[in-house]
């Protein structure tokens, strides 16, 4: 079943998801060569407790960390660890979430490490414009893959797949809520948007094939090719004048 938020629970999603923001954008600053993605981790949940918030993912089922650290051709679900240490070249998503209030707040980011490669940066730059691509169709009236399609055909212009296995989601006091919402498929399916609708669009691109794998952690899951993998993921409410991104400072 779809929520239908209203003022006050919107306004408490526009905090939770600023606490979000926040967190990436202090995050970027720590992202360099020779951090450990453990240490990443450490910095995310201090900061998230520091703004009287609570860390969506630590212990959500049964999720060890506050962030998601997947690399390279880590798609999403990396498990931070002090023994990843990051390195020039290297690319790093990060997925965030933050609880305040009892609602949620829930972004992704890919930081490129230090001096990347032509093609690592054009990854990461189609796959946060895919995002802004899909959101110009989340309007009041429009149908839910309208957005996926716009996703879809922005990405395959590029010469990228968009990964199959993994979606967004409907989001407010819980993670997940309904709708699904693909990042591919026809334009004019689904349910018609309705204002006070919360929705994470999560665009997952890869440069090689779309098909992906869960490592043996049963978390972490990377591109069955190898091949290098972005994230890019907003918390956004359907409001009268269009979408409204809450996650994004």
């Amino acid at each position: 079943m779809i929520t239908i938020k209203n003022d006050i629970e919107l306004q408490h999603m526009r905090e939770a998801g600023r606490v979000v923001a926040d967190t990436l954008n202090k995050l970027e600053e720590h992202a360099k060569p020779g951090i450990s993605t453990g240490e990443l981790d450490k910095i995310a949940e201090e900061f998230i407790k520091s703004r009287n918030a609570i860390p969506s993912f630590k212990g959500y089922c049964g999720f060890p960390a506050s962030i998601c650290a997947s690399v390279n051709n880590e798609v999403v679900h990396g498990i931070p660890s002090k023994d990843v240490i990051l390195k020039d070249g290297d690319i790093i998503s990060i997925d965030c979430g933050a609880i305040l209030n009892g609602y949620q707040g829930d972004a992704a980011r890919t930081f490129p490490i230090g001096n990347v490669s032509d093609e690592a940066r054009k990854l990461i730059e189609v796959t946060k414009n895919s995002f802004f691509k899909g959101i110009e169709k989340a309007k009041i009236g429009n149908r839910l893959t309208d957005i996926s399609s716009a996703i879809q055909q922005y990405a395959e212009e590029n010469g990228y797949s968009v990964v199959r296995d993994y979606v967004g989601h409907g989001i407010g006091k819980e993670m997940h809520e309904d709708p699904e919402v693909p990042n591919f498929g026809r334009p004019g399916r689904g349910p018609k948007l309705e204002k006070g609708m919360a929705l994470a669009i999560e665009p997952m691109i890869n440069i090689g094939d779309y098909y992906v794998k869960v490592q043996p952690n049963n978390w972490t899951v990377v591109t069955k090719d190898g091949t290098l993998s972005a994230h890019y993921e907003n918390t956004i409410l359907i409001v009268d004048d269009g979408p409204e991104i809450t996650t994004l400072i």
